[in-house]
């Protein structure tokens, strides 16, 4: 297939193999992009590898263009098909994750903060899909109480446990690597990162609201201490670096284990999508509103399609930011197999 290459085309010097350490569970993939960080690692030797480094960084602007050449190649490759996945999923397990929510919050003892984690979520979307998902939700966590909430809660964290691992997948071909983990493993893993992320969402709306009273106090009680204010109204950033924080952590552990624990960087790809998200969120009512919105194509799912545009466009730029990773991570440098010179050729004069 053109664009993609098989292991076996190592070159002449074929290099001693790049196992990965006891803790990993990722092979390399068959047929993977010649541009992901094991392709890299199988298709260059190790001088070889450091000299086009060594070059694309002396070169003005060639190393950035390299690895925007990376990005967009992988995203062009795949990345529409894995959005449109994404838009799906996302609304499909949207409803279960608050669920979710609303049982470890009940667990807790946090269970007015359901309504709040709720708000803080539609605080991050445009006004037309919150709008049209805010009383659903209301609806689906006042319908959940007692023993029914906890039923719909595991079964929820089934569900978005799945979506979590469409996005490893995800992470795991832009890497150019095969996960072997055992499947319970991989679903306690994204179990794990659904509920940590329900309590960072708390503590971090439980911040903002000790912020926003300590504004007021100051506004009202502290009229010369006015100029702190400003300084306080910074926790109008809470919701921004939340949502850096939960991506920063879904990227990190959905990366492959190989890469996860080196020195490869994770954040870039984690502040782009939000950086990404963020600026959708306030562009895309804008252009709706220019293209005379969508009634009259879909009519009364008009609203439907705009909720599954956004997450579309939401996953072509996590998607992006997967991609980013992967093209600024480098392959271990490995050896090249030394020549075998103990033994001399056969019929050579003894020297």
């Amino acid at each position: 297939m053109p664009g993609f290459a098989t292991l076996s085309r190592a070159g002449p010097q074929r290099r001693s193999g790049t196992r990965a350490p006891s803790w990993a569970s990722d092979v390399p993939v068959d047929d993977i992009g010649e541009l992901t960080p094991e392709a890299r690692a199988h298709h260059h030797g190790r001088t070889r590898a450091r000299l086009d480094r060594q070059l694309a960084k002396v070169r003005p602007g060639s190393y950035a263009f390299e690895i925007l050449k990376r990005s967009a190649l992988g995203v062009f490759n795949d990345g529409f098909t894995h959005a449109g996945n994404l838009a799906y999923l996302a609304l499909m397990t949207l409803f279960p994750f608050f669920i979710v929510a609303a049982a470890v919050l009940s667990l807790l003892g946090q269970s007015d903060e359901t309504v709040r984690t709720v708000e803080g979520f539609l605080h991050v979307l445009p006004h037309d899909v919150a709008d049209i998902l805010e009383k659903p939700i209301s609806d689906v966590l006042k319908a959940r109480t007692g023993s029914l909430l906890w039923l719909g809660g595991l079964i929820g964290l089934w569900t978005v446990g799945g979506f979590v691992e469409t996005i490893r997948d995800i992470f795991h071909r832009a890497y150019g690597v095969k996960a072997t983990a055992p499947f319970w493993r991989s679903r306690l893993s994204s179990s794990g990162v659904i509920i940590l992320s329900v309590v960072v969402a708390l503590f971090a709306f439980l911040a903002q609201g000790v912020l926003t009273a300590a504004e007021q106090f100051v506004y009202r009680l502290l009229p010369f201490a006015r100029d702190w204010v400003g300084l306080i109204g910074l926790s109008r950033l809470v919701p921004g670096v939340v949502m850096f924080g939960a991506l920063y952590m879904l990227f990190y552990s959905v990366t492959p284990s190989k890469y996860r624990y080196s020195d490869c960087r994770k954040w870039p790809g984690a502040l782009f999508t939000t950086v990404w998200w963020v600026s959708m969120t306030a562009l895309l009512p804008v252009v709706l509103s220019q293209l005379g919105g969508y009634d009259l194509t879909y009519g009364s799912l008009a609203g439907v399609v705009v909720m599954l545009l956004f997450f579309y466009i939401i996953g072509l730029g996590l998607v992006f930011g997967a991609h980013l990773n992967a093209a600024l991570a480098e392959p271990a440098e490995e050896a090249l197999q030394e020549p075998d010179t103990t033994s001399a050729p056969a019929g050579a004069a003894p020297v």
